[in-house]
């Protein structure tokens, strides 16, 4: 009877342990491999690009992701008081609620760092809490700003010549018996009448260079040609303002690009030079290779620019010395158009200036075959170029420099 009860208790315990050993393997077998889904869902919550945190009914944060320190929607630990409101109002009615959690002006510290304009939703996740999901829409705000001020000087440029026409019109017909009014006052619009065209042709090139098309296809260029046909589109105007324009040896140097948009920056350059020059004072044009980089600089002895505006005058409409600009019939987007073809080209446009001695503009495209359009470091202030010895007076087909209107 001894060992029949021994035999039985092994066996009982065999089965036992046999038992045990089986629900371990069929656990084992069936856990998932990898992370659980709650592990998953905190990833997303940590790595989303907006800004996600989860209030408590009393407000308290639950949980949040860094993006959401970033954006300013959670500080010290506490959800800005904008989001708390909305997180009850949104308690209350059980349905979504919009907010705007941008930065406070009278928050000193916050300025001149971090997102512009913060939007968010607020949603309620039942059993008292809610979900406050953000964004960062500040460059959308920045574009919808840039627009109106757009729009705004584009409306304010074409009302001034515009204006202009309609009086000078009427000054005509009032004058009809007088040819020597009528002569007068039709020279006049005939002037507003070519900055119109100017300008809308302006705003047309700059449009499509800020991508509204699709830039041609680059081809090799020869610099020396894209230099010999600005100087030809610059003839009259500076004869009229008697600036005579100096020009280097040509060099040969070829670059990847668009011809005809090279050459308009060209002219705007050339175009600005003399515009800002006084007469009988030299301007020159140089071309070198440096680097990846062919640069052509256009310098004149003009009346310079101040330092503050130095990165300003790349701006659309913006102008040094706005009545001498108008009075040479300049629209204000010369140089923001030399800036974007610089770009669309992998290069850059590069100012050098001081106040009663003159500019330096210089344009930098990359050469042809070069492997990078990254550009080199800039230089604060790149070196003058000297005039050349040889002037296009000098030179066979008499090239010389125009005044079609400044462009700064």
């Amino acid at each position: 009877m001894g060992y029949t009860a021994l035999i039985a208790a092994v066996l009982l315990v065999g089965a036992a342990g046999g038992y045990v050993i089986a629900r371990l393997r069929f656990y084992g077998r069936g856990k998932p491999e990898g992370p659980t889904v709650a592990e998953l869902l905190q990833r997303l919550v940590h790595t989303s690009a907006g800004g996600i945190v989860i209030l408590n009914k009393f407000g308290d944060v639950v949980l949040h992701n860094p993006r959401a320190d970033e954006l300013g929607v959670i500080r010290d630990h506490r959800a800005d008081e904008r989001a708390r409101k909305a997180a009850e109002q949104a308690l209350e009615t059980g349905e979504a609620v919009p907010v705007d959690l941008s930065p406070l002006t009278d928050r000193p510290a916050l300025r001149g760092r971090g997102p512009a304009a913060v939007l968010g939703e607020v949603r309620p996740l039942g059993d008292g809490f809610v979900v406050v999901d953000t964004a960062d829409e500040s460059d959308s705000v920045r574009l919808e700003a840039t627009r109106r001020d757009f729009v705004a000087n584009v409306s304010h440029e074409l009302k001034t010549p515009v204006g202009a026409l309609a009086l000078l019109a009427e000054a005509v017909l009032d004058a009809a018996d007088d040819a020597e009014e009528v002569r007068r006052f039709s020279t006049k619009i005939l002037h507003e009448s070519t900055r119109l065209g100017t300008l809308v042709s302006e705003l047309i090139a700059l449009s499509r260079l800020q991508g509204a098309e699709r830039m041609p296809d680059l081809t090799t260029v020869d610099v020396d040609a894209v230099i010999e046909e600005a100087l030809g589109r610059c003839r009259l105007g500076a004869e009229s303002a008697g600036i005579e324009i100096a020009v280097d040896e040509p060099t040969g140097h070829l670059l990847d690009g668009d011809r005809t948009l090279l050459v308009t920056a060209l002219t705007n350059l050339i175009d600005n030079a003399v515009s800002y020059s006084p007469p009988d004072s030299p301007v020159s044009i140089s071309r070198r290779l440096s680097g990846d980089f062919v640069e052509i600089a256009v310098t004149d002895r003009g009346i310079g620019i101040e330092p503050e505006y130095h990165e300003r005058v790349f701006e659309r409409f913006f102008r040094v010395d706005p009545a001498r600009s108008r009075a040479t019939g300049g629209t204000g987007l010369g140089l923001a158009i030399v800036k974007h073809v610089a770009a669309n080209h992998g290069g850059e446009v590069k100012l050098w200036s001081r106040t009663g001695t003159g500019s330096t503009f210089t344009l930098r495209v990359p050469r042809h075959g070069a492997r990078t359009t990254d550009g080199q470091q800039a230089v604060e202030q790149p070196e003058r170029a000297a005039l050349p010895a040889r002037s296009t007076k000098d030179s066979a087909d008499g090239v010389t420099a125009v005044e079609t209107g400044g462009v700064r």
